[in-house]
């Protein structure tokens, strides 16, 4: 098995697993919404949810992606 194929390999089982427990942590704090079992204001939701945007943007930026483009400011021209 090449290098590459190795490399390759090892990313797909690490970022499974990684996004399986990124989405099984966001379902969790999806439960926290229960009124009955829970006292919380909008700021709070408005924090959590702050947060989570930022590190899924911050990890765009680690890949290169250029599909997110916060980071410039346009008025609508090129």
């Amino acid at each position: 098995m090449a290098a590459s194929d190795q490399k390759r390999n090892k990313f797909i089982k690490l970022a499974e697993g990684r996004t399986q427990a990124a989405l099984s942590a966001i379902r969790k704090i999806g439960n926290l919404s229960n009124r009955r079992a829970y006292s919380y204001s909008d700021t709070d939701i408005k924090k959590i949810v702050k947060v989570l945007r930022d590190a899924i943007a911050e990890t765009e930026r680690k890949f290169g992606s250029s599909s997110d483009q916060t980071d410039r400011f346009t008025l609508g021209g090129k």
